[in-house]
């Protein structure tokens, strides 16, 4: 490194820590605003889910096998004890959420079978000790489902960090704003692991790839430092192979999707030094504890009765073809519908967030070379043949039980690659499109997020049934009030939107220096000698 390179690398260095912790604080905010909105126990599985962390983070870390109950039985304080009453809006989309009884107000059981009772302890540590605080269960829910979305939020952010702190990233915030959508800051404002999931996914595609980038003996940016992105992919891997059972498999997906993206020569420099195999090592351990988990406490589930979902005992080629006709409603699921699938956006609200999708992959194939088209293709056809065949294998034992949010970590990897191959050189010949089309996009994506908010609000506040206007003769509302959370959500989708706008105008001051010479030495020498890091 020369002396004349000192003050751009610490202007980069110094940039990278603002593009954690302003993404962090707009990622926390939504998310927890998304915590807010919706009625307890009106996301997916959520109640099966609070109540196995609630239990746990008081002793109980597996469920009991109790005479007549269906699945494992966990043990609920008072203040926490439940009511199916609290559930009584589900699958009511016209009707409000007012017929829903007060979590924990003394009328329920003290015991809740749970399907989810053997499950890995991890994310319920994480996201269960708010109930140790409060003994009022609606406070302590409503707890859980903020720390679960600062974990998010932090799992994000770094994406955001690794993605836009090299100089090559003028179409990046685009592609990450597509990332963080409702429907992940949903799950993320939730208590089910599936946000977990998502977010540690995010994490782990946007941190391998620049850190593989990294190890490319021709690359000149001097972004992160190695061992800092190793510690967010260690992070990241850990906790998406922890989330759900099925993690380590979404683990193998994204690292040998992220070494074919970059190339052989980085990941032949990659492979080549001794310090990988170490954080290779610590991440095997976390995959490893997850299988074993799983094995041990038969966490995948036992076979599913002929009641219990469509095709069970059918044959692979059967799920397959099944998945794949079902592969447009997993979509629109994974853009955004909400509750426990009851609760879709009007049509033209998807088309906001499809134009800009589309436009990030039409120019990614057709301006930004042969590898990016050929990189965005596999992506497309990945976020179809993946959760096909993943559901297809299982389906005789389990039926056809997938819904597009367990897809929805293969589907962001689409804007998020298309947006990274254009930030390489070969999109260099549309650079002068980037800023427009960037600020256009997220304009769009802010005005997704808004609408659908609003939507989710509407639908648990008055229901369906009704006009807009009776929003104002509220049947039910959630805490600090409908308006409050909408206002204070329209301002930080708003703030975010124009803060990732500047960053895609802005102009790295060390862009403006002449590129480091590559010596003809280099590709002759060992690939772990560049970057010395």
């Amino acid at each position: 490194m020369t002396a004349s390179d000192s003050p751009a690398i610490a202007v980069r260095r110094s940039r990278s820590v603002r593009t954690f912790w302003i993404p962090f604080v707009f990622l926390a905010v939504l998310s927890s605003l998304w915590a807010l909105a919706s009625p307890l126990f009106s996301v997916p599985d959520e109640n099966a889910h609070a109540a196995k962390a609630i239990a746990q983070v008081r002793g109980q870390v597996i469920g009991a096998v109790e005479p007549g109950a269906k699945y494992l039985v966990v043990q609920l304080p008072p203040g926490y004890h439940y009511n199916h009453s609290a559930m009584c809006f589900l699958f009511v989309p016209e009707d409000s959420a007012h017929c829903a009884v007060h979590f924990g107000d003394g009328t329920g059981s003290s015991t809740f079978d749970t399907w989810v009772g053997a499950y890995n302890p991890i994310y319920y540590y994480l996201v269960g000790w708010p109930s140790l605080l409060t003994d009022q269960g609606e406070a302590g829910v409503y707890g859980m489902r903020i720390a679960g979305a600062l974990l998010c939020s932090a799992l994000l952010a770094f994406g955001f960090q690794a993605a836009l702190s090299s100089r090559r990233s003028r179409w990046l915030p685009l592609g990450m704003m597509l990332v963080a959508g409702p429907m992940v800051l949903y799950l993320a404002g939730s208590v089910n692991p599936n946000g977990l999931e998502v977010a540690a996914a995010a994490g782990l595609w946007a941190t391998l790839l620049r850190l593989l980038e990294r190890h490319d003996p021709l690359s000149d940016d001097v972004g992160l430092p190695r061992a800092y992105l190793w510690t967010l992919v260690t992070v990241s891997a850990i906790l998406l192979a922890n989330a759900r059972s099925i993690g380590p498999l979404w683990v193998v997906v994204i690292v040998a999707a992220c070494v074919a993206v970059v190339g052989w020569r980085a990941a032949r420099a990659f492979f080549s030094r001794g310090r990988t195999y170490i954080w290779v090592g610590v991440i095997a351990v976390g995959m490893l504890f997850s299988a074993a988990w799983t094995i041990a406490t038969n966490g995948a589930g036992g076979q599913a009765g002929a009641n219990d979902a469509p095709l069970v005992g059918a044959s692979v080629v059967s799920g397959v073809a099944a998945m794949l006709r079902r592969t447009p409603g997993y979509v629109q699921q994974g853009l955004g519908v909400f509750g426990w699938l009851d609760t879709p956006l009007p049509w033209m609200l998807y088309a906001l967030v499809v134009v800009a999708i589309g436009v990030l992959v039409i120019l990614a194939v057709s301006g930004a070379g042969r590898r990016a088209a050929v990189v965005v293709v596999c992506a497309l056809a990945g976020a179809v043949l993946i959760p096909a065949v993943v559901q297809g294998v299982q389906i005789s034992r389990t039926g056809l039980i997938w819904q597009g949010r367990y897809g929805l970590l293969l589907y962001i990897a689409v804007p998020l690659l298309a947006a990274w191959m254009l930030s390489r050189a070969g999109g260099s010949r549309l650079d002068f499109l980037s800023v427009r089309v960037v600020r256009i996009g997220l304009a769009l994506c802010a005005l997704f997020g808004v609408l659908a908010f609003f939507t989710v609000l509407r639908r648990y506040v008055t229901g369906f049934g009704h006009g807009i206007g009776a929003m104002f003769h509220p049947e039910w509302q959630p805490p600090l009030g409908w308006e409050l959370l909408l206002v204070l959500y329209g301002l930080a989708t708003v703030g975010f939107a124009v803060w990732l706008g500047f960053q895609t105008g802005h102009r790295d001051p060390a862009a403006d220096l002449p590129e480091r010479p590559v010596d003809a030495t280099i590709e002759a020498a060992s690939p772990a000698v560049p970057g010395g890091r």
